[in-house]
């Protein structure tokens, strides 16, 4: 089994580090699978914008790219190759600003490629092409966020949600979320140790 690893926090004393941590932890003496590890933060990952499309127009008609635009085209092109191997999809991250922090929006940005992670019928319907893959979820939150009152402002494990399962077709198997520890400093060892518990649990999964 081929598992892709994304770590997406550079803190090193990040919660969503130590989930990262302990799931490799947990798998390291695994026989069975072959884990690559994708830490973006150790990545080079240009932004995408108008430069990708002046990349393929100077492709197509056969002008040099400049250095940006061969750095756009590598890494996005990195980042499709790492997912289309990939039978299991790790992903490690936090909340910062109630989103997921920007590589890892940029790495989603370089797989939502029509006809590689979806595509439409000539009815206009969408198709799902990177059915068959699984995904874990492993997500930080210092506060508070599943409550009826706060849940809408959270856009971390909705968004991966939306765009795994609803637009590729893969299925998250697991998610495991440790929140609140800052908002609870006197009980935050406890809520972090529970959630690294539970990323234990989900790793031996695989094993």
């Amino acid at each position: 089994m081929n598992v892709l690893v994304i770590k997406a926090n550079n803190r090193p004393d990040g919660i969503s580090t130590r989930m990262y941590e302990t799931f490799m932890d947990t798998i390291k003496d695994t026989k069975n699978l072959e884990v690559v590890t994708y830490d973006l933060f150790n990545e080079d990952m240009p932004y995408l914008g108008q430069e990708l499309f002046d990349a393929f127009g100077k492709l197509q008609a056969g002008v040099e790219l400049n250095d940006y635009e061969k750095r756009l085209l590598a890494a996005k092109q990195k980042a499709k190759d790492l997912t289309a191997a990939a039978d299991v999809i790790v992903i490690a991250f936090p909340l910062w600003n109630l989103t997921p922090p920007a590589r890892l929006h940029t790495y989603i940005d370089y797989i939502s490629e029509a006809g590689f992670a979806f595509k439409y019928s000539p009815e206009g319907d969408l198709i799902q092409m990177l059915g068959g893959k699984k995904a874990i979820v492993l997500c930080a939150k210092g506060g508070i966020y599943s409550t009826p009152e706060r849940t809408a402002m959270d856009m971390t494990v909705s968004y991966i949600r939306n765009l795994f399962t609803g637009m590729f077709g893969i299925e998250i198997t697991e998610e495991v979320v440790i929140e609140g520890h800052n908002a609870f400093p006197d009980r935050s060892e406890e809520i972090i140790e529970k959630g690294l518990q539970a990323v234990k649990a989900a790793a031996k999964k695989l094993i």
